[in-house]
């Protein structure tokens, strides 16, 4: 699944949570889901929302979820997005 990004003001928690919800969504509508991603890359607007970002995406994959790849993007997340998320799921 392409990135997906969150294009509203809030914080980082609100953002991730968006995103995520958006992914579940487009999961199941193709005949997946969240229990069936396998690799994750996320690309945050800055390292310094680690923190919150990885607790709502640990509350929406549980404490051991697939792979995943986190990088703070040069240049920061186009569109005012403080958190971009792809993954590779099996249907």
């Amino acid at each position: 699944m392409s990135g997906i990004g969150a294009h509203f003001e809030g914080d980082i928690k609100s953002h991730t949570a968006h995103v995520l919800e958006e992914i579940q969504k487009k999961l199941e509508a193709n005949g997946s889901s969240m229990e069936k991603v396998l690799k994750v890359n996320v690309y945050l607007n800055d390292l310094k929302d680690y923190a919150g970002m990885n607790e709502v995406f640990l509350g929406k994959f549980g404490a051991d979820p697939g792979v995943r790849t986190t990088i703070a993007a040069a240049g920061g997340i186009p569109g005012n997005s403080l958190v971009e998320i792809d993954c590779i799921a099996y249907i």
